[in-house]
């Protein structure tokens, strides 16, 4: 059940996933477009191929490690790969059709290419790799943050990747050896998956070209940095037990945040205001848990008053007997609607950690201090919180949705001749097919009870009409 819960939770976006087994072991490391699709496909129940069907009975637990693209993914996979030794990988290490890259260290200014085989000579290879066609992506990556040249035999002029910032221009002697020496370096300090001495060292070489005004240069360096850094904060392992122990350290709790509510309002002017709550344990989403507050007691723009009743009618009503109490409320707003929930759970008499977090800076208020928690970017309790934040507005945008889409449909029905009230509840009791109303005949419309011939050409033609 848990490890269903970890695929429904994965992300629908790049990266690679490691499959573990029951001992903690990797036994297969993959690369996809989606994770949550990929992962997910070995355990649908039909059309699965057969090392799909034996691998999906072998896995016990699930990482992953999200990219910022395919290209990005498959040089992580490559490089995980060679890392781990993964059982089910064998294929693709032994396999020798796979296209590897080959650093040309046996020419003064090395070059990177796409090769699918290894032969003897000072050359640096790296892989094998799934994809060719990805590989080139990666490359053309490569090439902006490593600017190696590309040609096979030196010009004796500039050609365009200079120009394009691709290329050092070692023809034309725009850079010394020493200096095209270290970017070769770094590349492979790169293709080694060696991101954080990489940037170390990079770092180490922009102060150095500032400390002598090659400004030039340093302005390319930090460049450098940038671009690496974006991809390692994009690459870092998930481990929501890593990223609950922090949080437990960063709120100063005295025990860890197993289970975390996460409440949002959505509204448009305080009309068709809504309250979404919802739940993760461990990490993970409990979608069964979820539950929506249409906001019954507040008239307008009153966000503190709108919060302050989910939190009554959470703690309050029937779901208090329902669902265990959470270790830790995660508010989105500010300073006030954390203020409001916690005067509200102290009046209801119920003793339980609140924090809320601010959308633009992603701050996180916590009761102990006036000032707000400033975690940094890559912060794996931040990650986390942010996680939640954004569940909790997305269920609560999309109940939001739902009921100004019936509100408009009562408004347009109220226009309808031969629609009276009673009509106008069955057609509201069925709205989600009448909101398809456009494509509906007079025979399929009569198909839904209590409405007759004449009723539903009045109910196309209004619609045909406008």
């Amino acid at each position: 059940m848990e490890l269903l819960e970890t695929v429904k939770s994965l992300p629908d976006s790049p990266g690679v996933y490691l499959m573990k087994d029951s001992a903690g072991r990797i036994i297969y490391i993959g690369k996809a477009s989606s994770l949550k699709k990929r992962v997910g496909s070995y355990f649908s129940r039909t059309g699965k191929p057969l090392k799909q069907t034996i691998l999906a009975g072998k896995i016990a637990g699930i990482d992953y490690i999200p990219t910022g693209s395919q290209a990005e993914a498959l040089i992580l996979e490559a490089g995980l790969i060679k890392e781990h030794k993964p059982k089910y990988n064998v294929a693709i290490k032994d396999d020798k059709a796979y296209p590897l890259l080959k650093l040309t260290m046996n020419e003064r200014f090395p070059r990177l290419r796409i090769v699918r085989r290894k032969k003897s000579g000072r050359a640096r290879y790296f892989g094998p790799y799934t994809s060719a066609k990805l590989l080139r992506q990666a490359l053309n990556f490569m090439r902006h943050i490593f600017p190696l040249r590309n040609c096979n035999i030196m010009p004796r002029t500039l050609c365009l990747n200079y120009h394009l910032k691709q290329c050092l221009g070692p023809c034309a002697l725009k850079c010394s050896a020493q200096e095209y020496r270290q970017v070769v370096e770094n590349l492979h300090l790169f293709l080694e998956g060696k991101k954080s001495d990489l940037i170390g060292k990079l770092s180490s070489q922009m102060q150095a070209a500032s400390a002598v005004r090659d400004y030039e240069r340093a302005l390319r360096i930090r460049g450098q940095i940038e671009a690496l850094s974006s991809v390692s904060a994009a690459s870092e392992r998930y481990k929501p037990a890593d990223q609950i122990a922090e949080l437990q350290v960063v709120l100063r709790l005295k025990h860890a945040p197993t289970v975390i509510e996460g409440y949002d309002i959505s509204s448009i002017s305080g009309t068709e205001a809504v309250g979404s709550m919802v739940r993760f344990r461990g990490g993970y989403p409990i979608k069964q848990e979820y539950r929506r507050f249409k906001i019954k007691t507040v008239k307008g723009i009153d966000d503190y008053a709108m919060m302050e009743e989910i939190i009554e009618r959470r703690f309050c009503g029937s779901l208090r007997d329902w669902l265990t109490l959470p270790d830790l409320l995660l508010i989105d707003g500010g300073k006030g609607h954390l203020q409001c929930v916690l005067r509200k759970l102290e009046k209801i008499g119920i003793p339980l950690a609140a924090i809320s977090i601010a959308k633009k800076f992603e701050h996180i208020y916590v009761p102990w201090q006036e000032q707000p928690l400033a975690l940094p970017a890559r912060s794996k309790a931040l990650r986390l919180l942010m996680r939640i934040r954004d569940e909790a507005h997305r269920f609560a945008l999309s109940y939001h949705h739902v009921l100004r889409k019936k509100h408009m449909l009562l408004s347009e029905l109220d226009q309808i001749p031969g629609v009276g009230k009673k009509r106008r509840k069955i057609l509201m009791d069925a709205w989600e097919t009448i909101m398809k109303f456009k494509r509906l005949t007079v025979k399929q419309m009569k198909g839904i009870r209590g409405i007759d011939e004449r009723t539903a050409k009045n109910i196309i033609e209004y619609w045909q009409k406008y």
